[in-house]
């Protein structure tokens, strides 16, 4: 009997191979097959691949335990292959991971029962919430549960996964970052009472193996993870729940590219199992569909217990008596101390790592640049060491001008070190921690440093983007954002977006638990529109306005975008091969290809960067004609073709 296995390598079909002695195989089901000269996992797919050669066929040689993935999963697999064109080999990589996953038995018991320690107090509007959810809990349908800061969404959301527990079905949490987890994790056994299982990229392999072959088997109930947590093979999948929908960290840009909040979208249409978009800011494309009545949309618009969002300061940095070079105003300063004095946290809030962005010479104007990648390299003070924050290059200051002497550096603007630098001159008394990927290189580094703000051992945290979501600080009562005007910039169309949704965030970290809490902006442009929306609270005006402009200018969501970018040594041969597959796809296609261009930064780890922009109407899937012209395409072995549809960042 011919069956179809598909291998997790980068192949868009499956292998036909002859059953051999085993007589009976079920799609799903996972096998070893000889491949080359050596011996791969497989996974029995639903067609077989057809060609008109003959092939002297090979057998199957062994079916692994009683492990398989369901009809669901493999239809998904499928789709998100043609979706994001990308190989479906390398897709189910995602979904089988490591081959000790399987291979290694493990036999550590689970637990699912329910065992609340204590029971938690829902509102008038979260009971109001969670019903409106519950309308919808027998089959697909986007939900989305969106709450100010601090009411409680979570809470409203743990409640339904309780049913699923009772009814032993399996729930998936999804949220953006790694570092989100351990929090996370204590909050939800203080509810439920035993701890959930937790999957990202850095966790033990022994760990993934107990994971992956306890969810298979339908023995975990719930698991917590980043964006490869959704590729897991649940047995019988109840519920998924896409926490901080908005975040542009579910976007993957490297190896497989793919946005894991829409692809949990149609996971959960596969598995015909409700979603919940949970946010306190929606996402531009989420508040479109909600407008259209294409998502429920239940709503929290009080606090827990009833404590009043923060005040808002804007602090006009060019009327203030800052010094030069000194980045935090003299009125900031005032204003911090009022809740110092009350022994209450402040956080300063700037998105940028290192001590300055780069130095010039005062004498030459020489800026150090990474000769890989066409930026300039940051200064980090604690190190002593310049860094590509794209390639990971460091090396040391040089001290030498073109005119052969000793240069006169001037680093250009703060990073978050700078910043500490100067508080520690204004507050010598005070514990201040930097909060940022270069101090917390170890899971054990950021739960040591969570146990302290959450103790109040820390009066003032100097942090990054990745401490402006997600967690609970009780004593946290003041934020500081260094540079209004900077935060959220880049090669992005969704800039302003991005804006308003940070800066919700970060107003969302103080006050939780007090009646007297403030949120300062430092700006150079006081009267921003983004700003004045975020002060006044006026979401929906700022996306009605946003919506207009997409439409106009032909957009997401009102169209589609797929990225193409041609990479190569040579920048001629990478411009070259962008023209010709530009022409490729016009002669076959009748979508609008913008460019070739050079990329914004137009090289990363030696490799310089063309790019194409591909635009349709929004109903219209591209993707089939585009992966027609894609496979036939005869490119140069030097050339590497990168696809990125519905792309965020356009560096």
């Amino acid at each position: 009997m011919k069956v179809p296995v598909l291998i997790p390598k980068i192949f868009n079909h499956p292998f036909t191979y002859e059953s051999g002695a085993i007589q009976r195989l079920e799609t799903g089901e996972i096998v070893t097959v000889p491949f080359g000269k050596k011996t791969e996992i497989g996974v029995v797919w639903d067609k077989l691949q057809t060609t008109s050669k003959k092939i002297a066929l090979k057998k199957i040689e062994n079916k692994i335990g009683n492990y398989s993935i369901n009809l669901k999963l493999i239809k998904f697999i499928n789709w998100f292959s043609l979706y994001n064109l990308a190989p479906r080999g390398m897709v189910l990589k995602m979904c089988l991971g490591n081959k000790k996953n399987i291979l290694n038995k493990q036999d550590e018991k689970t637990k699912n029962i329910f065992q609340a320690k204590r029971n938690f107090y829902l509102n008038p509007e979260q009971k109001k919430s969670l019903l409106e959810l519950k309308k919808f809990d027998k089959k697909f349908k986007v939900s989305v549960l969106q709450g100010v800061t601090g009411s409680g969404k979570t809470i409203v959301y743990f409640e339904k996964i309780k049913e699923i527990i009772n009814k032993k079905e399996q729930a998936l949490i999804l949220l953006p970052e790694i570092f989100l987890t351990k929090q996370f994790e204590a909050r939800f056994k203080e509810f439920f009472g035993f701890n959930p299982a937790i999957w990202h990229s850095k966790i033990s392999q022994k760990q993934k193996s107990i994971i992956w072959q306890n969810v298979i088997k339908n023995k975990i109930s719930l698991v917590i993870g980043a964006r490869s947590s959704l590729f897991l093979p649940f047995k019988k999948l109840g519920l998924i729940i896409v926490d901080e929908e908005n975040d542009t960290s579910y976007k993957q840009d490297e190896g497989l590219i793919y946005n894991a909040r829409d692809m949990a979208i149609s996971r959960a249409s596969f598995e015909n199992v409700p979603i919940y978009l949970v946010s306190s800011i929606p996402s531009l494309e989420t508040f479109n569909h909600i407008n259209n009545k294409k998502y429920n949309h239940t709503q929290i618009k009080t606090r827990f217990k009833n404590f009043p969002l923060p005040k808002t300061k804007v602090v006009n940095i060019n009327l203030s008596n800052k010094k030069k070079n000194i980045f935090i105003a003299d009125e900031t300063i005032e204003l911090v101390k009022k809740f110092l004095d009350k022994k209450e946290q402040v956080l300063f809030f700037l998105n940028r790592r290192g001590y300055a962005p780069f130095l010039i010479c005062r004498k030459c104007g020489y800026k150090h640049s990474c000769p890989r990648c066409s930026i300039y390299l940051t200064y980090h003070k604690s190190i002593n060491k310049l860094i590509c924050h794209y390639c990971g290059l460091k090396t040391n200051v040089e001290k030498k001008c073109k005119e052969k002497n000793s240069c006169d550096f001037y680093m250009y603007g703060p990073g978050v070190e700078k910043i500490f630098d100067e508080l520690k001159k204004i507050f010598p008394k005070k514990v201040i921690k930097i909060f940022s990927s270069d101090f917390l290189k170890k899971t054990d580094e950021t739960k040591d440093i969570l146990k302290q703000i959450e103790n109040n051992e820390i009066n003032i945290i100097v942090g990054t983007q990745m401490i402006s979501k997600g967690f609970n600080f009780p004593k946290l009562n003041c934020v500081v954002v260094v540079d209004a005007d900077f935060s959220g910039k880049g090669y992005d169309l969704r800039t302003t977006e991005k804006n308003i949704q940070l800066y919700n965030q970060l107003s969302g970290r103080a006050g939780r638990f007090s009646n007297e809490s403030l949120i300062i902006y430092q700006t150079e442009n006081p009267s921003d529109s983004t700003l004045e929306n975020l002060i006044k609270n006026d979401q929906e005006k700022f996306f009605k306005k946003e919506l207009a402009i997409r439409r106009k200018n032909k957009l997401p969501p009102f169209n589609r975008l797929i990225a193409l970018i041609v990479s190569s040594d040579s920048d001629t041969d990478s411009f070259r091969a962008a023209q010709e597959i530009k022409k490729k796809i016009i002669s076959q296609c009748d979508f609008d290809v913008m460019g070739p261009v050079n990329s914004p930064i137009f090289k990363i780890k030696k490799k310089y960067r063309t790019r194409l922009l591909l635009r349709s109407k929004n109903e219209d899937l591209i993707q089939n004609k585009l992966s027609k012209v894609l496979q036939n395409l005869c490119i140069s072995k030097k050339i590497k073709l990168t696809v990125d549809v519905d792309p965020i960042n356009f560096s």
